[in-house]
């Protein structure tokens, strides 16, 4: 998402970075160069002024200018300054208010048409779910027809109970139903997708109200559209001011966007940003993270998010023992196979290469070749257990089944091999390196 903006705004840190000192010239040069890199990336202009003024104020301080290193003491302010534009470093802020499992919780989903609404309820429900919670998603958007069908399918998917009423004209007495079924099924939290216009109009904001009055919800989050740029903070703003809100979700998070909306929706709202939508699986919604986000805006990666993910699709134990495989040589091509789809589990390629530091927009998809991968997996999927397991009983015969069985041809069968077999003595040397350091990431991912 902020491929371009990253790369402008390193290039403006050139003014500054490298230098045995700095003068005023070079700070304001180098703001300069982040404030055009801002504009561009469509964020609010009173946004700008504010980062700008607040930096060059900073930046201008004996602090910096004799600094030991003054180009990373600027760096560092720059970053300071994007974590606090982009939201509150305190996780409090930004976390939902759950009752306790006795008491539901009301959550109400607000948003235009087509802001992704209706998918971000149900990747919601599906995270609360999994952090042991008992969701329920209600069918309140009574305008769209095929909003309460398409989250009853999402909810079918997610196997999350969905409640809907087919010809239903007033969304306050569907609620109403829908909790007197939460009471008789020990559900916790209610999820309620709203009713959404292309626009905001009277009729929309005077039934919001009502749900609101009925529902007494404990948090009001409205889904904004990561590609509508800085219009997402001034619907924001309009439905704060109007309905009133307790945070942000932006949806469309990993769209080829410009980066406006994140920038600016926390200082035009004053609402939390709490969760980005970054994908289309239901299992892609994250807890916003400002400190990492302004990482990756300034392409120093974001480690952390990328072992979570990896955390979730491999345990410790099995980290441990595959680490004691590679440092024994013992790593074969069975463990191989089980690491692709375990990488395949964590999202897009692309996306993972882009939190690593210094990664950001320097491979393209093209650049990863995820047919290669595919034709890895093919390859592997094509072999015996046995083979997988010793792959040095893989002579001319089995490799000639192999290709035939995986679409492929004896030459890529034979070089998958010669990989691995290179790929193994590298990774014994990043097991007693690099690995011990970040053991519950896939090793798949090393290579």
């Amino acid at each position: 998402m902020f491929e371009k903006l990253t790369g402008k705004i390193n290039d403006a840190l050139r003014f500054v970075t490298g230098k045995a000192s700095i003068t005023e010239k070079n700070i304001e040069d180098a703001v300069e160069a982040i404030k055009m890199a801002l504009l561009e990336a469509d964020v609010n202009l009173r946004v700008v002024r504010r980062f700008v003024n607040s930096t060059i104020e900073e930046a201008k301080g004996e602090k910096v200018l004799r600094s030991v290193d003054p180009g990373q003491q600027f760096i560092k302010i720059v970053h300071d300054k994007l974590v606090s534009f982009l939201g509150d470093e305190d996780q409090k802020t930004r976390a939902l208010k759950l009752k306790g499992p006795d008491v539901i919780t009301t959550i109400l989903m607000l948003g235009l048409q087509g802001s992704g609404k209706t998918t971000s309820s149900a990747k919601l429900a599906l995270r609360l779910k999994k952090e042991g919670r008992k969701p329920l998603l209600v069918a309140c958007d009574l305008i769209r027809p095929a909003a309460m069908e398409q989250l009853a399918v999402l909810g079918n998917q997610i196997d999350i109970p969905v409640h809907k009423e087919d010809g239903a004209k007033d969304s306050v007495k569907v609620y109403q139903n829908a909790l007197g079924w939460a009471k008789k099924n020990m559900i916790d939290t209610i999820i309620i997708d709203t009713t959404g216009r292309m626009q905001i109009d009277e009729p929309m904001m005077e039934e919001l109200s009502r749900l609101k009055k009925a529902s007494n919800p404990d948090e009001m989050l409205l889904v904004a559209d990561s590609m509508t740029g800085q219009t997402a903070a001034d619907i924001a703003k309009t439905f704060d001011e109007k309905i009133g809100l307790t945070g942000v979700v932006l949806s469309k998070f990993d769209s080829d966007t410009r980066g406006g909306a994140a920038l600016s929706l926390k200082t035009v709202t004053g609402k939390p940003l709490k969760f980005t939508g970054t994908g289309e699986k239901p299992e892609d919604f994250e807890p916003f993270h400002p400190d990492r986000i302004a990482g990756r805006i300034l392409g120093m990666g974001d480690v952390v998010s990328l072992v979570e993910k990896a955390q979730e699709v491999i345990d410790e134990k099995q980290a441990l023992e595959l680490q004691k495989k590679m440092e024994k040589e013992n790593f074969t091509l069975e463990d191989w196979l089980e690491q692709i789809r375990a990488m395949k589990k964590m999202g897009s390629l692309q996306k993972m290469l882009d939190m690593i530091p210094g990664m950001q927009g320097q491979l393209s998809e093209d650049d990863i070749n995820k047919a290669e991968l595919k034709s890895q997996e093919a390859i592997l999927s094509s072999m015996t257990k046995k083979e997988r397991s010793n792959h040095l009983i893989i002579g001319p015969p089995r490799r000639s089944r192999i290709a035939r069985g995986s679409g492929t041809s004896v030459a890529e069968v034979a070089r998958l091999l010669k990989r691995f077999e290179k790929m193994r003595g590298m990774m014994k040397k990043m097991a007693k390196g690099n690995m011990k350091g970040m053991p519950n990431m896939p090793a798949g991912f090393q290579f």
